[in-house]
């Protein structure tokens, strides 16, 4: 993967002799790191990764720019991803996850709510605000005769829970995920009764993470939980003949996601007392379908926003260690080849070719970093 060249941008055009006069050492701008394909592999460093972050972390091991690492994964606490990455790569805790957006849902953090997804899911729930989370094993003990597709699992008893629902990650048995799931939307919340199927809209659904696909040590993409959502999505039509509906979709290209992303960036410059205002943040990722894409739709939004506060621009980096891998050298016009490419992303968002085209093309996240660096004209030592 070669770098495509780009003109400057309004904000760094300086040529080679205006350069050095026009150095800055205070950032104007701001990054959001995706993390699997760009900065690891499965729990394998991908090495510009450490070289990237030689030039972002200062002596005192702070970051010399603002800098979140927006990540789409779900099934996990998000400082026990902030360990692991710091572990890794010994950057400093600035981790978002799919699920972070979540505490600004006050409305339902008093509700019981029904958690799908694997690893720690009470801890998960509980630590963003949420004060009665149940898991798909504890309705399933609850609802035995519900959960059937094992035989070595049935009988018993039922009892009947008001429940919302909440998608955190692909579980570990999407069958009895799926089945469940399905029941407790079609009973309106109450999986021991019948199905009414003129219940609709259904009860709350909240989805975090859409991929359909991620990258791990394998040579191949693997399904993501945005594959499990499709299985979803097509069973309750199918069962229905109506669309399943999201009360909020979140993690990346959701507009909620950006938003809470440029409140962290904004935080992390006050705190550090930046004096610049933040004019631009670079999405670093690879994937088109969530991560150009995400970036692309929140700079549209950001564009047409009648918000005066709102003085920013995004810019798409994507990078070729991940999801997006070319096996040939990519053209100087990226739309001629990228425009044509099956769209991966969710149901509920609409393609088009503009949004799946990166403001840049680097290798990989060290090139990037020095890409930016070079935009901005910036010398942080």
């Amino acid at each position: 993967c070669q770098p495509v060249p780009k003109q400057p941008n309004s904000k760094g055009g300086a040529t080679s002799t205006g350069w050095a006069r026009l150095l800055s050492v205070l950032p104007s701008f701001g990054f959001l790191f995706d993390i699997d394909g760009v900065l690891v592999r499965g729990k394998t460093p991908i090495p510009a990764a450490k070289t990237a972050f030689q030039k972002l972390v200062n002596s005192q091991g702070q970051f010399v720019a603002p800098v979140v690492f927006v990540t789409n994964a779900g099934n996990c606490l998000r400082q026990e991803k902030a360990a692991q990455l710091s572990q890794l790569l010994g950057v400093p805790d600035q981790v978002m996850m799919s699920h972070s957006p979540l505490r600004m849902f006050k409305r339902y953090h008093d509700k019981c709510v029904l958690v799908s997804g694997q690893g720690p899911l009470l801890d998960i729930a509980h630590d963003l605000g949420f004060c009665q989370p149940i898991t798909i094993e504890t309705l399933r003990e609850k609802h035995p005769l519900l959960d059937v597709v094992d035989h070595d699992r049935r009988p018993n008893v039922l009892v009947s829970v008001d429940l919302s629902v909440v998608l955190f990650g692909e579980p570990v048995r999407w069958e009895t995920n799926l089945q469940l799931i399905i029941d407790v939307l079609l009973t309106s919340g109450y999986p021991g009764n019948p199905y009414h199927r003129e219940n609709y809209p259904h009860i709350p659904v909240l989805a975090c993470n859409m991929d359909l696909m991620w990258v791990a040590e394998a040579q191949s993409p693997r399904f993501g939980h945005g594959t499990f959502m499709v299985c979803l999505e097509n069973i309750y039509k199918k069962i229905t003949g109506k669309d399943l509906k999201y009360e909020a979709l979140m993690g990346k290209p959701s507009k909620v996601t950006y938003q809470y992303a440029e409140y962290l960036i904004r935080a992390q410059a006050a705190e550090r007392q930046w004096q610049h205002p933040i004019h631009t943040l670079y999405a670093v990722g690879d994937n088109l379908m969530t991560d150009v894409y995400g970036a692309n739709l929140y700079n549209r939004h950001t564009a047409l926003s009648q918000d005066e506060e709102i003085d920013n621009s995004w810019e798409s980096v994507l990078v070729c260690t991940g999801v997006y891998n070319p096996h040939t050298e990519v053209p100087l016009d990226t739309r001629a080849s990228i425009a044509e490419t099956v769209f991966h992303g969710h149901r509920d968002f609409r393609f088009e070719p503009a949004l799946v085209e990166p403001d840049h093309i680097v290798p990989d996240v060290d090139a990037a970093v020095d890409l930016v660096f070079q935009l901005e004209n910036f010398a942080p030592y």
